[in-house]
């Protein structure tokens, strides 16, 4: 969800550098850096400190 509303916060920003006067890949490539900031966010968030969950069965892995 967070990746589409980047995405659709891109696309209002490119809209208004567009209608500003900008040139309009250069403006989309605003919208293209929100979405790549977005994703990055989306995969590296579990791996953050806080956000992982010790003690779920099969976290780890045991000699036998």
């Amino acid at each position: 969800m967070g990746i589409f509303l980047s995405f659709v916060a891109g696309l209002v920003v490119w809209l208004v550098l567009w209608a500003t006067g900008a040139k309009s890949f250069d403006a989309f490539l605003i919208t293209i850096l929100f979405v790549i900031i977005a994703a990055a966010f989306h995969i590296a968030w579990p791996y953050l400190p806080g956000n992982r969950r010790e003690g779920q069965p099969g976290d780890s892995w045991a000699p036998r």
